[in-house]
């Protein structure tokens, strides 16, 4: 067995016996979840995510295993972005907390399907037009400085939101949760609850993020393992750190900003490729790191400042 196929069946293994063991002994059904319970599933997948990025780091090198981490930071500071959309489906749908670990449960699980499909046509067609990326490079750098003079009060509307006009078209949808399940019968007839719209949401959502998010992996490196594995752990540490930031969202007002740099550095490094300046995976874990941290210091600093200034 190569090395390389060790590597994918490594993975495979930790991430359907991690997903067993988070369903089987971290969440149970209609539960809710505290902060403290949201903390450990947290240090959880990102120590399940630490673990991986040392067996890559033995069993492929500390090339591979730098590209892997700074991917996946880089895809874990991203999904903060999500989690705040998702805030906003819970509330617009009155979605009830008992049923909050259920729904993204299910909307992760179909948003990594989603990813998957997403990544591998990626790589299609990078492998057979390598130009695509110098592409993706432009969409980063676009993306990042309209990211960065964004204004922080903008949301999405789910009233408007496409996905869901269409399903409100298509389906014959219900407006109460169903007591927790995804369809009912009404009058003889099925109807898709609240809880059906939420999931499919999610997962579309996530895919709007993936637009921006996957691109910029490949900015960090070329190589499937480390496209796949950063991505689907990032997204599955989703749930957890939904539970543990929706109190805090305001926390991290600036972290937008901090992103938005690394997009931006990720797009100019893959088109500087073009003319053979090659920048070293060390450097590029470094921006991240600085610029996220950064984001996320100057976001609680300004927070803090604030509540001095409204004598709070």
């Amino acid at each position: 067995m190569s090395p390389l196929s060790i590597t994918y069946l490594t993975f495979g293994i930790v991430l359907l016996l991690a997903i067993i063991f988070d369903l089987g002994l971290l969440s149970r059904r209609e539960s809710t979840i505290s902060i403290k319970k949201a903390l450990f599933q947290t240090v959880f997948w990102v120590g399940l995510a630490m673990a991986f990025f040392g067996f890559l780091w033995y069993e492929d090198g500390h090339k591979t295993a730098l590209e892997y981490f700074s991917a996946y930071l880089m895809e874990w500071s991203l999904s903060i972005d999500n989690i705040f959309v998702f805030i906003l489906i819970f509330s617009f749908f009155r979605v009830k907390p008992m049923y909050y670990a259920r729904v993204l449960l299910i909307g992760i699980l179909m948003a990594i399907f989603l990813r998957i499909i997403f990544i591998t046509v990626g790589i299609a067609l990078v492998t057979r037009f390598h130009w695509v990326l110098y592409v993706f490079g432009a969409i980063l750098i676009y993306t990042g400085i309209t990211m960065f003079f964004a204004g922080g009060d903008e949301e999405m509307d789910v009233e408007d939101n496409a996905v869901y006009k269409f399903m409100k078209r298509l389906l014959p949808l219900t407006g109460s949760d169903g007591g927790g399940k995804m369809r009912v019968v009404i009058d003889g007839k099925r109807r898709f609850t609240t809880l059906f719209a939420v999931v499919v949401l999610l997962a579309t959502t996530d895919i709007v993020f993936a637009v921006d998010s996957i691109p910029a992996v490949f900015g960090i490196t070329q190589e499937r393992i480390v496209i796949y594995t950063s991505n689907i752990f990032a997204v599955l540490g989703l749930r957890s750190l939904f539970f543990l930031l929706r109190g805090a969202v305001d926390q991290f007002s600036h972290l937008q900003q901090g992103i938005a740099v690394v997009l931006v550095f990720v797009g100019v490094k893959m088109l500087v490729e073009y003319f053979n300046i090659i920048i070293p995976v060390y450097v590029s874990l470094l921006v991240i790191l600085i610029c996220i941290a950064g984001g996320i210091a100057y976001s609680i600093w300004l927070t803090r400042q604030n509540k001095i200034k409204d004598g709070v």
